[in-house]
């Protein structure tokens, strides 16, 4: 099912997806090489709403000893990742996966790398109750904002009354997070006619990606991901492996497959894979050219490359054509609601 969608998300014809995003006439304007954003009736876009999640992301009121927010793991300075292989929570906890980026994530299905949340309401609530995140619960969090008058006055701006409850908080940063995109990249440029947009080196790259490496069999579409999950064989090899989307389904097959990231900004979101285990895009080139790691569940699609260093070259060179615009302009507030 999760294909199906991801195909109606990100392969449709531009035209039908515009008819169904004019029922948002007032959302924000996507970058070019993306389609139109498609909002959750339950959730529709206000700009009061992305503004009050925007407040709340960046807030660590939110974290139960006041350090930490949802911009701590992920950074706008860093690709909204933590640029580090695994988080750090409240108290100096450590998690055992890389922050993913946020980058587009209104065009994805289920959430985090093994998809246990249906929707970025529900993954919004997921990291401020984690224990080793931000350690803090619904309630505590409620009664947090409503001690702080600037938020009663923003909730009864966007919902109509001042109720604050925690569906409201995560419908809120959720508006927020969908306006963090990225497009019109120079390789939405080049494919626009702008042959000058790309270099010799990224045309090669291009044509690497897309033809001799088929990258695009787990990469696809204008998000370059159609949020599938695939082992690769990261972490297989440790005394402890990480299961991966097995924890969510318990289906034999997805043991140790995770979710395709976006290749939107990879350039910016360092390190790689779920556990950050990769330090650069050479380091991911070379592994994908190696054939993975081999476990009892590998994808049938990851084999041996036999890429020359040229070839390895012209394929990094690519990937960092699709760093694109739409997201330089989110900002840490200068000032939280008080």
């Amino acid at each position: 099912m999760n294909r199906q969608l991801a195909v109606i998300a990100l392969a449709l014809p531009v035209s039908l997806w515009i008819a169904l995003a004019a029922e948002n006439p007032a959302a924000p304007k996507v970058p070019a090489g993306l389609p139109p954003l498609i909002w959750p009736n339950a959730n529709p876009y206000s700009a009061d709403k992305a503004n009050l999640g925007r407040y709340l992301y960046f807030d660590r009121r939110l974290s139960a000893d006041g350090t930490v927010s949802c911009a701590s793991c992920h950074d706008p300075q860093h690709g909204f990742t933590d640029a580090a292989p695994s988080s750090t929570g409240i108290r100096g906890q450590k998690g055992n996966r890389s922050a993913p980026t946020i980058f587009n994530r209104g065009y994805s299905l289920a959430q985090f790398w093994d998809g246990r949340a249906a929707t970025l309401e529900e993954q919004a609530k997921g990291p401020m109750a984690n224990p080793i995140e931000m350690g803090n619960t619904e309630e505590a969090i409620v009664a947090t904002l409503q001690k702080i008058q600037g938020y009663r006055e923003l909730f009864a701006k966007v919902f109509g009354s001042e109720e604050i409850n925690i569906d409201r908080v995560a419908m809120a940063i959720a508006c927020f997070e969908r306006t963090v995109l990225s497009g019109n990249a120079p390789y939405d440029k080049y494919k626009r006619g702008v042959k000058t947009a790309l270099s010799a080196e990224q045309v090669r790259g291009m044509a690497i990606f897309f033809d001799k490496a088929t990258c695009d069999r787990c990469h696809e579409g204008a998000n370059f991901t159609l949020n599938e999950y695939h082992n690769l064989g990261i972490g297989t090899d440790k005394p402890e492996p990480d299961a991966g989307r097995f924890a969510v389904t318990h289906d034999p097959r997805d043991w140790g497959a995770f979710k395709t990231p976006t290749l939107r900004e990879i350039e910016h979101t360092a390190p790689y894979m779920h556990d950050g285990s990769l330090k650069s895009l050479e380091d991911v080139v070379e592994f994908y050219n190696k054939g993975g790691i081999p476990n009892r569940n590998l994808d049938a699609d990851i084999k041996p490359l036999h890429l020359s260093d040229q070839q390895k070259s012209d394929l990094v060179a690519f990937l960092k054509s699709l760093s694109g615009e739409g997201w330089q302009t989110v900002k840490a507030p200068e000032k939280l609601p008080e």
